[in-house]
């Protein structure tokens, strides 16, 4: 369906006004973009002329999103709550901002039936200039050798402090040849620097460190540091200790609720930038959220050491998640950017 009305800029604008209170960003993209930097086995399977959109969370979006989530919502639910509150919040925005219209939301720990991620999404960050994603590729005369070292998307603002959550299509919205690709912002521009935030991501990803590559607005809360750092079995406990769990049966029915188990991560990932860590393949967000085991869609070429997925850190299990094995990531998908 066409989307009259509807371009480039008014799209972010409507899904900022939906989402930016509750610690969310919207950066457009051309699709076309996107699949210029990737092999056919990874491209999107969406005209090239389509608009997109990456949505990412902030550090704010644990307490203006998740924990008010929890307070009308959660249960003590063996699913990732931080993915469902990111699908809950994303599809509510999507049924306010274009009724009507076809969007295809795909979320960084959802999987395709081959086990590649519905989408990369530190590529669609980069592309769409949200976060510059750092690569072995970009550092002159690497030292490393022959050894693989994963990447990770640095945030201009929140360094490592943030997380890539969903892609948004929209087919009915076509983007004109005029729309010029922005560039992300090379905040981490020095060669040992960029050495820096490769060894501390690959190495000491659990020690936040690579987080701090720039100089962040923000970071994580002490509270949102200690949920990320606890492991997902554990994290309903914590959340009952905190006060923001209920008991199923003082709990209203979630509307979204209703999604088949074929919608949720298969092991609890969280969806951020921890997420994204090394160690084993994880999957869109950032190290915080890891999990002890492979993660699902999130930031694919974020992870160290094994293939990752599509989050950072906050999810990261303890090796590198990314949903993809290295053989289907680009070697230097983004080096004319």
């Amino acid at each position: 369906m066409a989307a009259p009305g509807l371009d480039f800029v008014s799209v972010v604008r409507l899904l900022d006004d939906s989402l930016s209170h509750l610690g969310l960003e919207s950066y457009a993209l051309k699709v076309g973009w996107y699949n210029a930097v990737l092999p056919v086995s990874l491209r999107l399977p969406h005209p090239d002329h389509s608009l997109a959109v990456v949505v990412l969370s902030t550090p704010d979006m644990f307490e203006e999103a998740f924990l008010p989530y929890l307070e009308q919502w959660g249960g003590a639910d063996p699913a990732d709550p931080i993915d469902k509150c990111v699908k809950h919040t994303i599809d509510c925005a999507v049924s306010k901002c274009f009724p009507g219209l076809e969007v295809q939301v795909s979320y960084d720990y959802e999987m395709l039936p081959s086990r590649k991620p519905k989408f990369l999404a530190q590529t669609a960050a980069h592309v769409a200039g949200a976060a510059y994603y750092y690569q072995q590729e970009d550092v002159p005369d690497q030292p490393w050798g022959t050894k693989k070292k994963f990447g990770v998307c640095i945030h201009p603002r929140f360094g490592g402090w943030f997380a890539i959550r969903a892609l948004l299509v929209f087919e009915g919205i076509q983007v004109g040849c005029e729309q010029v690709q922005p560039r992300p912002p090379d905040c981490v521009a020095s060669r040992e620097a960029r050495i820096r935030l490769l060894e501390d991501f690959n190495f000491r990803w659990q020690d936040w460190s690579y987080r701090d590559a720039v100089s962040p607005v923000q970071r994580y809360s002490q509270r949102q540091k200690e949920y990320f750092s606890t492991r997902p079995a554990l994290r309903p406990a914590l959340l009952a200790a905190w006060g923001v769990l209920h008991q199923e049966e003082d709990l209203p029915s979630d509307p979204l609720s209703g999604h088949q188990e074929e919608d949720l991560p298969s092991a609890p990932l969280s969806g951020h930038q921890e997420e994204d860590l090394p160690s084993a393949t994880l999957s869109g967000h950032q190290g915080e959220d890891l999990p002890s085991a492979p993660l699902s869609g999130r930031q694919e070429e974020d992870l160290p050491s094994a293939p990752l997925s599509g989050r950072q850190d906050e999810d990261l299990p303890s090796a590198p998640l990314s949903g993809h094995q290295e053989e289907d990531l680009p070697s230097a998908p983004l080096s004319g950017h």
